[in-house]
């Protein structure tokens, strides 16, 4: 069985659903198809949370009513027979109720990820329909009977197997099951999701809960670039990447993957196939265990990076200091991307701000803290990239732009530079063209 994960901009138009159902039927393989909601319908839902919020009923309202209308056009459109579209405009105003009544409840975290994941249903009801129209014979299935991680980082795969295995064991007669990415049930069994981006996880543990013969994310780009191509002209998709590879690049802020997609298949071996939607002839890129090629292979950038500099003469290099302060980070649940250390001072990196004050209290009753906000991670990935004669050339950088850190050796894999966001794009450009633009054979 294949796994195949449309994002919100694969599934964002009538015409695009139409390309989605022809790639759908250009192989009789037996397939999971994973759906993100409509571009655009999750920032609304987020905004209807925020009327929510603030109990402001009128705009809630007007709010779930444009969210209708919007679908509803969706289904006049893609649907030329009358009595389905009544049909299914019928089962979608049973949704749009569900999400009245769930929106005059008092805002707490629950109401907040029930109303957020009804983009992906709303979608799913609405293909799922179309597709039966054209005489597409599949299965609507619904995510949270199946999609049991407990915790988003570290998800229960075998859970999510033995449900989902008995959803389809009774719903055997279909080679065409579609599904809702992002939504999932947490360690209480209560709805929760996968957070922004969280599709592409889902079907990658989906994935791995049925031993699938391949993984792919079909979105609007032909694979992943070597560099970010929304600031830097001359990038090229990359054919093969390692699971490291692509785990250090989507981590460190390539769009097109969610940070956590690669970890549930890499004990498996399944192949991730990164893919154009709108031109599903292109090669795009395969993710596997394979090395095709080692060196230098791509660059990401992560935004939003906080420096946090903590300064002590007294007690830096004293036995169990940095045990201290990282013990801080941890009990706070916060992950440090970036750190180095000199005699009298460490300087780390966070991404997670939500603890910041607790943690800077904290720490400031023994040591003098400075924070600084808006920095990012450059990170340059690639197998064995640290022995690569051309990474030389990244250095190269210091004459021209402020670097604040560097992490090199931590991984053969991984090469960081922390910059002022300001000068992010003009540190991506001049590194796409020391890098690769006299290199471009040694790195596809």
């Amino acid at each position: 069985m294949k796994i195949l994960k449309f994002g919100g901009t694969s599934v964002g138009s009538v015409e695009n659903l139409n390309k989605v159902k022809e790639i759908l039927i250009s192989d009789q393989e037996d397939k999971i198809v994973v759906c993100s909601a409509m571009s655009g319908v999750t920032d609304q839902l987020i905004r209807l949370v925020e009327n929510v919020k603030f109990n402001d009923v009128d705009a809630i309202t007007r709010n779930l009513h444009r969210l209708e209308s919007k679908h509803n056009d969706v289904i006049d459109e893609l649907i030329e027979n009358q009595e389905t579209r009544n049909v299914l405009k019928d089962g979608l105003s049973t949704m749009i109720t569900e999400m009245f009544e769930i929106s005059s409840q008092e805002y707490s975290e629950a109401v907040n990820s029930k109303l957020i994941t009804f983009g992906e249903a709303l979608l799913t009801y609405i293909f799922s329909g179309f597709l039966k129209a054209e005489g597409i014979s599949n299965v609507l299935l619904d995510a949270k009977e199946f999609m049991y991680v407990g915790s988003v980082e570290n998800p229960n795969i075998d859970k999510v197997s033995e449900k989902l295995n008995k959803v389809i064991e009774s719903n055997i007669h279909t080679s065409l099951y579609i599904t809702q990415g992002f939504v999932c049930r947490d360690e209480v069994e209560q709805i929760s999701h996968l957070k922004r981006g969280g599709s592409d996880y889902t079907a990658t543990i989906i994935g791995a809960a049925l031993n699938a013969s391949e993984v792919q994310i079909w979105t609007d780009i032909d694979g992943l670039h070597n560099n970010d191509p929304r600031y830097v002209d001359e990038t090229h998709p990359i054919s093969h990447l390692t699971y490291n590879e692509a785990a250090e690049l989507a981590y460190f802020g390539a769009k097109i993957l969610h940070p956590q997609t690669i970890s549930p298949v890499v004990g498996k071996d399944i192949p991730v196939l990164l893919k154009n939607t709108f031109d599903p002839e292109a090669p795009g890129t395969v993710i596997s265990n394979k090395t095709y090629q080692k060196g230098l292979k791509a660059i990401s950038a992560k935004d939003g990076i906080t420096v946090i500099k903590i300064k002590s003469n007294r007690m830096l290099m004293a036995h169990g200091y940095l045990r201290r302060i990282f013990e801080v980070f941890d009990n706070y649940h916060t992950s440090i991307d970036m750190i180095t250390t000199s005699e009298i001072a460490i300087s780390l990196t966070i991404d997670n701000t939500s603890n910041l004050d607790e943690i800077v209290k904290e720490i400031e009753t023994y040591a003098e803290i400075t924070v600084e906000q808006d920095h990012s991670i450059i990170c340059i990935v690639g197998e064995s990239v640290i022995n690569d004669k051309n990474s030389y050339r990244l250095f190269e950088i210091l004459n021209f732009i402020p670097v604040r850190m560097i992490s090199y050796g931590g991984s053969n894999n991984n090469i960081s530079i922390l910059v002022d966001t300001k000068d992010k794009i003009p540190t991506l450009k001049f590194l796409n063209k020391k890098l690769f633009q006299t290199t471009v054979e040694a790195v596809v």
